[in-house]
């Protein structure tokens, strides 16, 4: 009697099954190296680390200061020199001016020593500066050079000066600031309606033609 042959069952759906997984697990990429950097995807947003940051007070400083526009430099105020300083430069400029005054009277012994200068002083420069600039001093036949505007400034100077000396000055301070002040408005008066007299031009500015 012949042998019967032995067979053997095999199950189609667990070998149907391994070879899925064995298809997924080629398809899959490789994974990264285990010392290699941990890649973001592009699409995900750059997250700050949780924790305290020390350059958050730098951002804000320099959120803070406004950039100056057009280039322009912010100009910087000097510092209040100190009591120290100024006795020091005063003491430093005595002696320079001395020495100036030395120099001078070596060179010329016969010229006396230079008045000291003062308030009356003061007011006579800015009341003669005001004449200059409305034509006064011009040399016999030549035409008067005015500045008009300038004249205006110096007055105006001499205005603040008796504003802010107010109630400070001697009896005969004031009166001669007040004279001043007085005969270079006139002036400039009579000159503002010189030139604003019709067929009356007003005068270049001094180094125009």
């Amino acid at each position: 009697m012949s042998e019967t042959p032995k067979f053997e069952v095999v199950d189609r759906r667990r070998m149907k099954a391994d070879e899925e997984k064995e298809s997924q697990r080629a398809e899959a990429p490789a994974p990264p190296p285990e010392n290699a950097p941990a890649q973001k995807p592009a699409s995900e947003p750059a997250q700050r680390p949780a924790g305290p940051r020390l350059v958050e007070k730098e951002e804000k400083r320099a959120e803070a200061v406004p950039e100056p526009t057009g280039g322009a430099a912010m100009p910087q105020i000097p510092e209040v020199p100190t009591p120290e300083e100024s006795s020091q430069q005063h003491k430093a400029y005595t002696a320079s001016a001395q020495r100036l005054e030395d120099l001078i009277r070596a060179q010329n012994p016969a010229a006396g020593a230079p008045p000291q200068m003062s308030f009356d002083h003061l007011v006579q420069q800015l009341y003669l500066t005001a004449l200059f600039q409305m034509g006064a001093g011009a040399p016999e036949g030549q035409r008067a050079q005015v500045d008009i505007l300038g004249a205006r400034n110096t007055i105006d100077l001499l205005a603040i000066l008796a504003e802010k000396t107010r109630g400070n000055l001697t009896e005969a301070e004031d009166r001669n600031l007040q004279t001043a002040l007085f005969d270079a408005r006139m002036g400039f008066l009579e000159l503002t309606s010189m030139i604003s007299m019709k067929g009356v031009q007003a005068p270049p500015p001094p180094g125009r033609s």
